[in-house]
């Protein structure tokens, strides 16, 4: 090679690496976006119903399922518009339905996909949380997620509750974390290391160790079913199916894990 080609290999390098310092910038710049924005929107949640118990409002006379499902509702609202909203404000750039995966209505092949990502998601889910057992000191698998629903009584009460955390939350969760973040993220970085990163933040907002783990081993296969479909409507089918079997689990029969094991 002579040294003028050689300069030019180098010269051509030199050129790309800010380039590709942008794009691995990403993985921390768009996980922590999407986490500000969703800390942000519980802050300015919190502050709406401080002002409003301020005003003379009684909160207390509500029903809590109801303030439970009008909360959630409000959190994941104003997440979405600040992490999807605010960038499209300083930017101007048009917001494409299908950048989140939302081109299509599902189709069957997204419907197909879902049972055999819940079984995929069961047995990943099931060996990471044995393996951490074996390397996690004090480790407790059983521990329960606190939903914000407990001591359901009236109908309208398990309603809200499926609606909310069935319905609802995959939805709003699905979109912002496998549509935005790492729909994004794919396009700067290789898409394992998008999925990781999005699997990461996905199980850490979900609390404790049991939940956060379980919660990262789905998002693992929310992330392929996006990927591989190309859109976000299996994932969301998935992530249904699985909250809808914890609801079950939770408020339906609670007793039923404790009977298959005896």
């Amino acid at each position: 090679m002579s040294q003028n080609s050689s300069e030019v290999v180098e010269a051509d390098i030199d050129s790309k690496q800010p380039i590709i310092r942008r794009n691995w910038m990403m993985l921390i710049i768009l996980p922590a976006w999407v986490f500000v924005g969703f800390f942000t929107a519980e802050l300015l949640t919190g502050g709406l119903f401080w002002l409003a118990a301020a005003s003379g409002i009684a909160l207390k006379s509500f029903n809590q399922s109801v303030l439970n499902t009008v909360i959630a509702a409000i959190v994941y609202l104003l997440t979405l518009a600040i992490v999807i909203i605010i960038p499209w404000l300083l930017r101007r750039r048009a917001i494409k339905i299908a950048d989140f995966g939302l081109s299509h209505w599902p189709s069957w092949s997204d419907i197909f996909m879902t049972p055999a990502g819940f079984v995929v998601y069961i047995i990943l889910s099931s060996l990471l949380i044995l393996l951490a057992t074996r390397i996690l000191p004090g480790f407790n698998p059983n521990q329960v997620q606190n939903t914000g629903f407990e001591h359901l009584v009236q109908g309208y009460e398990y309603i809200l509750a499926f609606t909310t955390l069935v319905i609802v939350a995959p939805i709003a969760e699905e979109i912002l974390f496998r549509g935005y973040l790492f729909g994004k993220l794919k396009q700067y970085i290789p898409v394992w290391v998008a999925a990781i990163a999005t699997s990461l933040l996905f199980g850490a907002i979900h609390g404790s160790w049991d939940v956060a783990i379980d919660t990262f081993a789905l998002s693992l296969v929310l992330c392929y079913l996006r990927e591989t479909t190309g859109s976000i409507w299996s994932s969301i089918l998935l992530h249904i199916l699985k909250n809808g079997i914890a609801f079950y689990l939770l408020f339906i029969y609670p007793t039923l894990l404790t009977t298959l094991v005896r």
